[in-house]
């Protein structure tokens, strides 16, 4: 500027000229410490030797490399972009520095090294910046461009296990300084010559050559920064959650999502995965058995050990186990039987694919081969319509086998001409040295066996491939099966996709794209970035959202500590039709806040992010906010609660579906005021501290029964044969009608089983029961389908049932049922007959028959030993 006579060379004295001091050198401050501010000039400009700007150079890279190396990274800081986006996936860009260079706080903060700032520091210390470039490429941080624009080390921007989080982008000024660089180094600084070849330039070519000062006092811009090389990052247990109890009282779950396809998993590996509204796998909340998910068995086939990669669905004891929930991915860590299992769950941001990928480590000595296989039962509706008769359900849905690419597609045929179903894939892919070939598998009944569960499948006790049913099938899943020979420390991964399309052309291409194995890397790394995203709409922390994380498993599973009181349950008079006055249906769940302080309003912003981070994850909730304010204040309270929601991030949501519902206390009536603290999951008071107060408090737990000591061993039981009457009529191998045709007798060895629920129907004008062969039964009161008692599964293939008899020997602790479910031992006589069925069995000595009957004249069902 002074060069071209836009300002008078008097403004080149009067600039600050404040020193700091690195390595007993002096060195001029900067705003922000980044090597772009000391550097940049010199790209174009002349340096001289033992002048205050060359010394300022050499200290600055000086300090630098210093910085760099006690934080244990490569060194270059600058300003760049770094591991933040924004709504639409750009990287965020500002200046970066090092502590004690530069005047603006908070250097220490960061940790982004730039591949640009070494580049340009080859103009100082050729060496050491080659050096450091090196270094950088070995770490993998070059891409087809290049150098990729940063590395981020920030802890708390670094996605959980990995060391440094690359910002994939190029940008081309940045680009351009390092070509400038190196064309100075290598071709005898030509644009400097450029510079000096002006007349005008060379005439003040003297302001650059200013000599080192020494009487100008040394300024360190921040004590607490110039010396200190510290670490901000929060710590790990705000950051993630780890679960090592799969068996605890209360589910934990974690919600992954792109806001189109979601995901939920609980610590034990159940779950379900949605997609539009539609589910599209089975699930059914069970606090207890947790048992329904997307799950994936694993069997030693040499050793015959089965287990699988969570808790879930077996539930064998593996010799350590670990759930970790952080934001964009589930992990869950294992050891069985020297194979070490490590499963990441991540939903894609870019497609709708839902990725489980399984990595296994030999830690044996020996060579071993293990079996992988999925499963997952197909839903591909609401879920409501499906629970409701899941039977007729399952009829509509199709299969298709792609052996080309195997995978596995799904749809289900549409009723109506305006529904449009979502269309369902699966598919693997294997890096490792696979054996065998690919089989797959969709029908339920040939995977699970009749009479058994996910537990015990059948089609983990076959050797050989899946049973490769596909087309209109009764019961439909997705089950694919993978062999991979690990030899000792070697390790395989396998990649399970998941994905749904709204056609058929959009599933079909996504099976084609995602045989590639390199776009399912992208999932893992871009699932944490989408959820930095969402957390940045809501202006929440990773802390935060592992706290509305916790709250949801209370919203999912329904648990007595969040719920009120008993008397308040037992108190409520009233049904769900008494919420439509207030606007709200019922159907989904209810957290209930109760505010009485309008200074903690500070709760109830917590609530209305927690709020909006659920919906954005998939997870439907009513919040209602009750404004128990008794001052003459209370309608301004109420207009503050809703300002606050309307001004931030649950705008639009008011007195919506699954919305937000603000009422007054004072204008409910005591009868309502009793429904809905009887119908919330979660009952939150503003007296009861802050929301992380609240989530971290936990439930007292009942001291455990003690356990049965037999007084004597069990020894084995008798062996018992069936005894089929010789005298059935139509007897086909399992059964027949007797003489009169009074009753149908079945007769049941071990390990037998009815190719379909053989059911009688026991029941009068006002009450009833339906009961199978295997003693799973449901019991109603006036209408089978309106007034259950107990629980109708409609399973044809587990058939299980809410209701069982247990008998016990307490001499020798031995445990059975006298019918063959649920604790199935021996050979069973059924007979069903008109108005009763009949159970005879033998067991360990004790020959039982159980009568299931129906009185004509009362509502009353009987079961007599």
């Amino acid at each position: 500027a002074i060069a071209q006579g836009q300002i008078p060379q008097d403004h080149w004295f009067t600039l600050g000229r404040l020193l700091t001091s690195t390595r007993s050198e002096p060195a001029l401050l900067s705003w922000a410490g980044s090597m772009f501010e000391y550097l940049m000039p010199s790209l174009v400009m002349p340096t001289y030797t033992g002048t205050l700007l060359d010394q300022t150079y050499r200290a600055v890279v000086r300090r630098q490399i210093d910085y760099a190396r006690s934080r244990g990274v490569p060194w270059g800081i600058s300003e760049s972009g770094y591991n933040l986006t924004d709504a639409q996936m750009n990287y965020q860009y500002r200046a970066f520095g090092v502590p004690g260079l530069g005047l603006k706080r908070g250097l220490a903060d960061d940790l982004v090294i730039a591949p640009y700032a070494s580049a340009m520091a080859l103009m100082v210390m050729p060496a050491q910046a080659c050096a450091n470039l090196q270094r950088l490429s070995s770490m993998g941080h070059e891409g087809q461009y290049g150098f990729y624009e940063a590395v981020d080390f920030t802890p708390a921007r670094m996605p959980h296990g990995t060391n440094g989080a690359a910002v994939r982008s190029f940008m081309v000024h940045h680009q351009g300084m390092a070509l400038l660089a190196l064309d100075g180094v290598l071709c005898d600084q030509p644009m400097q010559r450029r510079f000096l070849a002006d007349p005008l330039f060379k005439a003040t070519e003297l302001l650059l050559q200013e000599r080192i000062p020494k009487s100008v006092p040394v300024v360190y811009p921040h004590a607490a920064e110039s010396g200190v090389d510290r670490v901000t990052a929060a710590s790990p247990e705000a950051t993630m959650r780890v679960f090592t109890n799969p068996t605890a009282s209360q589910p934990e779950v974690h919600l992954l999502s792109n806001g189109r396809y979601h995901v939920l998993v609980t610590d034990a590996g159940g779950g379900v995965s949605r997609y539009k509204g539609n589910a599209l796998t089975r699930w059914q909340e069970d606090a207890t058995r947790d048992a329904y998910g997307t799950f994936i068995y694993l069997r030693d086939i040499d050793r015959d050990h089965t287990w699988s990669t969570a808790w879930q669905p077996i539930g064998a004891a593996p010799t350590s186990y670990e759930a970790v929930f952080l934001q964009g991915r589930a992990e869950f860590k294992r050891v069985d039987h020297d194979i070490e299992t490590r499963t990441e769950i991540a939903v894609s941001p870019e497609d709708d694919i839902e990725l489980r990928r399984v990595t296994l480590i030999n830690r044996s000595r020996f060579s071993r081969i293990i079996e992988l296989t999925s499963y997952a039962e197909c839903v591909l509706a609401p879920a409501d319509a499906d629970s409701s008769h899941p039977a007729f359900s399952k009829l509509f849905v199709q299969t298709r086998y792609e052996p080309e690419k195997g995978a596995l597609i799904c749809w289900r045929r549409p009723r109506r001409s305006d529904e449009r179903p979502p269309w369902f894939v699966h598919l693997a892919t294997v890096k490792g040295n696979e054996v065998g070939t690919a089989s797959f598998d969709s029908a339920r009944e040939s995977f699970i066996g009749r009479n058994r569960s996910c537990a015990n499948p059948m089609a983990m006790e076959t050797i050989g491939p899946l049973a490769g049913g596909s087309g209109p099938v009764l019961d439909p899943i997705v089950a694919l099966r993978r062999t991979v020979s690990l030899q000792p420390g070697e390790s395989a991964i396998i990649d399970l996709v998941y994905g749904a399309a709204d056609e058929e052309a959009g599933a079909v291409d996504l099976v084609a794209r995602y045989c590639d194995r390199r776009l399912s890397d992208r999932i893992i790394g871009l699932g944490w970035t989408h959820s930095q995203v969402v957390l940045g709409q809501l202006g929440a922390s990773e802390a935060d959202a592992q706290i509305y994380g916790r709250l949801a498993g209370s919203v999912v599973f329904a648990t007595p500590l969040r719920r009120a009181a008993a008397n308040l349950l037992s108190a409520n008079r009233s049904g769900q039709s008494g919420l439509w006055g207030f606007g709200i249906s019922g159907d989904l769940p209810i957290v209930l806040l109760r505010l009485t302080d309008p200074a903690r309003m500070e709760l109830v912003k917590q609530l209305v992010n927690a709020h909006t981070y659920w919906r954005l994850k998939g997870l439907a909730v009513d919040l209602v906010i009750w404004n128990e304010d008794h001052s003459v204040y209370r309608q301004a309270v109420t207009e503050r609660i809703v300002g606050h929601i309307a001004a931030g991030v649950g705008a639009g949501m008011l007195d919506k579906p699954g919305g937000i519902f603000v009422r007054r206390y004072d204008q409910m009536s005591e009868e309502d005021r009793t429904l809905f603290q009887a119908v919330a999951r979660v009952v939150i008071s503003d007296a009861s501290g802050s929301l992380a107060q609240i989530v971290e408090r936990r439930a007292k737990t009942d001291a455990p029964l003690p356990r049965l000591v037999p007084a004597r061993g069990q020894g084995d039981p008798p062996a018992a044969s069936r005894r089929v009457p010789s005298d059935l009529r139509l007897f086909n191998g399992y059964g027949g009608f007797s003489p009169d045709g009074s009753e149908y007798v079945i007769a049941l060895d071990e390990g037998q089983n009815t190719p379909a629920p053989w059911s009688n129907v026991i029941a009068n004008e006002q009450f009833g029961t339906v009961i199978s062969e295997s003693g799973a039964a449901y019991t109603w009161d006036g209408n089978c389908h309106e007034r259950r008692l107990t629980p109708w599964v409609g399973d044809a293939v587990s058939d299980e049932s809410g209701e069982a008899l247990y008998l016990r020997d307490e001499d020798s602790g031995r445990v059975w049922s006298p019918t063959p479910w649920p604790m199935r031992s021996g050979s069973f006589t059924i007979r069903h007959g008109f108005g009763a069925s009949v159970f005879e069995h033998q067991e360990a000595g004790i020959v039982s028959e159980l009568t299931v009957f129906v009185p004509l004249d009362a509502p009353v069902k009987v079961c007599r030993l």
